[in-house]
């Protein structure tokens, strides 16, 4: 259903984290309703984050307030935000939570910006095929809008991919578990959240992310030589 929701809007470009009945799965082929190439074109991923890894810009959907401190948009702001960006040749993706219960904090934590939808908050979820027929109706309506373009613009600064954010939160939490920074211990996955919602919301490009990194391994270097 999900499938046939994108198809209806000209979107092609499905990625599956760990299918809980595995793939492929005619029963899905059968519910797509002829969206066959979209079933045909379907990626698995074993995380969120090898799926994510060539995004530079990642929405996660989320009914319920989150204690992060993401920017959040309705699902027309956010398509027009990603439609600018699409027109940049900078790659963009949606991430859909699990039928039952969503996507989890960390989940939410690897995305962007939080996107949701104005629906009656006495009755706030939506089935996964629901939700992504709604930002699949966004999309496209967003493409029929033309906004009048500014004269000129400042110089373009192209977000970095998920894999080279991702990797560097994996360096900059095992050099900070190196200096004891997470203390004490039971607060480590909050704080954790906190850098990682603070990282995600600075956008860095390519070249930023590089030179992090390098102030990392001067760190990690001065801790191998034992601080002198």
């Amino acid at each position: 259903m999900v499938a046939r929701a994108m198809a209806n809007f000209g979107l092609d470009d499905l990625r599956l984290v760990n299918p809980r009945d595995g793939w492929p799965n005619e029963r899905a082929r059968a519910s797509a309703s002829r969206a066959d190439h979209v079933i045909d074109a379907v990626r698995l991923y074993d995380t969120v984050e090898a799926a994510a890894a060539d995004v530079t810009y990642l929405l996660a959907t989320t009914a319920r307030p989150r204690y992060s401190l993401k920017a959040v948009r309705g699902p027309d702001e956010a398509a027009q935000e990603m439609r600018v960006r699409v027109s940049k040749e900078q790659p963009v993706g949606i991430l859909f939570g699990r039928e039952r219960f969503g996507l989890s904090n960390e989940e939410v934590d690897l995305a962007d910006e939080i996107v949701t939808f104005p629906v009656n908050p006495a009755f706030a979820s939506l089935n996964i095929a629901q939700a992504v027929l709604l930002m699949s109706y966004e999309w496209m309506k967003s493409g029929l809008e033309e906004g009048a373009a500014p004269r000129f613009t400042a110089p373009e600064i192209v977000p970095a991919e998920k894999d080279e954010l991702y990797r560097f939160f994996a360096h900059l939490e095992e050099t900070l578990d190196g200096t004891s920074y997470f203390f004490p211990p039971e607060k480590r996955d909050t704080m954790v959240h906190n850098l990682r919602t603070m990282f995600t919301r600075a956008s860095f490009s390519e070249p930023e992310i590089r030179m992090l990194r390098g102030v990392l391994r001067s760190i990690d270097h001065r801790l191998a030589r034992g601080g002198e």
